[in-house]
């Protein structure tokens, strides 16, 4: 692989493995280090980047599954959703130790891009399994609520 599209931007990789995660691409080849390592596994959502506008666990997708896609990252700053969402999460004071929440922004950005007008239903079941130490689910439900009537 000669190149990966990152934030719409052509970033040529050299010497970098297609076996190694995205996750790692970001943080160890690119130092885009708004992606965090949680878990390892897909399961807490903290590395959550989208791809092709699909909410992906980046440790768990591998630098040759993303050929000829788009990869957002919490540090894309042209996002429409994105910027929406980040503005109700000031709004709602959602980030408490905010080690989650660029995986829960990102999360939240990929439901959004899929539908725009979510029920409290959708939300729940589009977060579950972004997981948030602090607690902050009813804010970020919130958030994602006001998110949608503003897109």
């Amino acid at each position: 692989m000669n190149y990966i599209i990152i934030n719409n931007k052509k970033i040529e990789l050299n010497n970098v493995s297609e076996d190694t995660p995205v996750l790692w691409v970001l943080r160890d080849h690119l130092n885009l280090t708004g992606t965090k390592f949680g878990c390892g596994v897909g399961m807490c959502g903290a590395c959550t980047v989208l791809v092709d506008g699909v909410a992906t666990r980046g440790c768990q997708t591998l630098l040759s599954e993303v050929k000829e896609k788009k990869i957002t990252t919490i540090e894309n700053s042209e996002d429409k959703e994105m910027n929406i969402l980040r503005m109700h999460w000031k709004e709602e004071d959602v980030a408490q130790c905010g080690y989650c929440q660029p995986g829960q922004i990102m999360n939240a950005t990929g439901l959004l891009k899929e539908n725009s007008k979510p029920s409290e239903e959708d939300i729940l079941d589009a977060m579950d399994g972004n997981i948030c130490r602090c607690g902050t689910y009813n804010r970020i439900k919130t958030a994602i609520f006001k998110a949608s009537k503003d897109i």
